[in-house]
């Protein structure tokens, strides 16, 4: 046994660690596209899979923040935040999501990006024994450092026959007594889905009936396609049992720049407050100042909107014409698809990450899989293009490539 092994958190799988980690699912894909690039390396891998925007961030952003990054004034730690961020997150919501009487000072609260919020949040709530409610397929980091604290999570499947919505009558009554969190994410990564007042209605009348506070991450909230982005918060009641948690990263092209914001209660803010506190000095104020300036400027949103939307317009006839049952989502970047039942050739695949994986490897093309609540891939069009001619031939050469698979539907 190494010196360290037996020092491992029992959290991590103590001396078991290193003979039974799991890579982060996007680090394995990583690793597997490294391994084809090096057996093809004179053709190019159209990445289907990339989980962020492929532009830079809007020139106006990056040259606030060249004006800011040298101001002696913003050299000094931001501890929980700068006031001129939390004043722009309180006007953007206001203008994009018409939510009213939301201090900047008491409900606002800005992150390192949404990841570290939604890492520190079970420091909050969660004890030793706590159930956590969480959509599956999904981002797995609340979930995880809620296990990492003894907690227990309780997955409700997004099943296509329920609109890709947790069924929340489905939780047994004990589950629903040692719940502390429901975590929900609309627009949602993967499935495209995004949330109705209706069901976020009845979110709301669920958190107040079970006594269980809602964390709705709204990453890509700002990006939908012939509708109106809507706030968790804008139902009534949402904010005294919710918490909503917005990122730059998506909707401005922001995602290295690591910033996001919190919205909540005065108590639940308090609470996050009080942890960041012991956790991290703040983003560096120059970028808050630039992401102000993002804030105070949406139509940088309606620009990537545009062009995703003509993007996915492209795809989802391409996937269709293959064979795919496709449909163009209301949000995100992502499009949900069922995966093929096999090949012509009589390659049966036995779940999605055996057939993003052979599509891989025989396609040259990169897709996300995902095998909870049914067997689908995930295609993204954050796929590189400078512009509309490259956008067309990167689908024409997707659509040639997965025609000579041959798949079978």
């Amino acid at each position: 046994m190494d010196f360290v092994d037996n020092k491992i958190a029992d959290r991590l799988g103590g001396v078991d660690f290193f003979n039974k980690s799991k890579d982060y699912k996007f680090e394995s894909i990583k690793k597997e596209k490294e391994i084809i690039k090096n057996k093809y390396p004179n053709t190019k891998i159209i990445d289907m899979g990339v989980g962020e925007p492929d532009l830079a961030a809007d020139i106006n952003i990056c040259k606030v923040l060249c004006q800011e990054c040298s101001k002696l004034e913003n050299r000094l730690y931001s501890d929980n935040g700068i006031l001129e961020f939390q004043e722009a997150a309180c006007s953007f919501l206001k203008k994009i999501y018409k939510l009213d009487n939301i201090d900047p000072s008491a409900n606002i609260m800005h992150g390192i990006g949404s990841k570290p919020i939604l890492a520190m949040l079970p420091m909050c709530f969660v004890n030793h024994g706590d159930v956590v409610l969480t959509t599956v397929p999904g981002y797995p980091v609340l979930a995880t450092y809620s296990k990492f604290l003894g907690g227990h999570i309780y997955n409700l499947p997004l099943y296509k026959e329920n609109n890709f919505y947790p069924d929340l009558n489905s939780i047994p009554d004990d589950i629903l007594k040692k719940s502390k969190l429901l975590y929900i994410n609309y627009p949602n990564n993967p499935t495209g889905q995004v949330a109705t007042k209706e069901f976020y209605k009845r979110v709301v009348d669920f958190a107040y009936k079970n006594d269980i506070l809602v964390v709705c991450d709204s990453a890509y909230s700002a990006l939908t396609f012939d509708s109106e982005p809507l706030s968790f918060l804008s139902i009534d009641g949402a904010i005294d049992v919710g918490i909503e948690i917005h990122s730059l990263s998506k909707s401005f092209n922001m995602t290295g720049w690591r910033l996001a914001f919190i919205v909540s209660n005065p108590k639940v803010i308090k609470a996050y407050a009080n942890v960041k506190g012991h956790t991290d000095s703040g983003q560096f104020r120059a970028i808050q100042k630039a992401g102000a300036y993002a804030l105070n400027h949406p139509e940088i949103i309606t620009k990537n909107c545009i062009k995703y939307s003509r993007r996915f317009d492209m795809l989802v006839d391409a996937l269709c014409d293959i064979g795919f049952d496709a449909t163009k989502p209301q949000g995100t970047f992502y499009c949900y698809v069922s995966i093929p039942k096999g090949t012509k050739s009589g390659y049966v695949f036995k779940n999605a990450q055996d057939a993003s994986i052979y599509i891989l490897k025989n396609a040259l093309i990169s897709t996300v899989p995902w095998d909870e609540g049914g067997s689908f891939l995930r295609f993204s069009v954050t796929f590189e293009a400078c512009n509309q001619l490259q956008e067309r031939c990167v689908i024409d050469d997707l659509k040639e490539r997965l025609q000579k698979l041959e798949l079978v539907f």
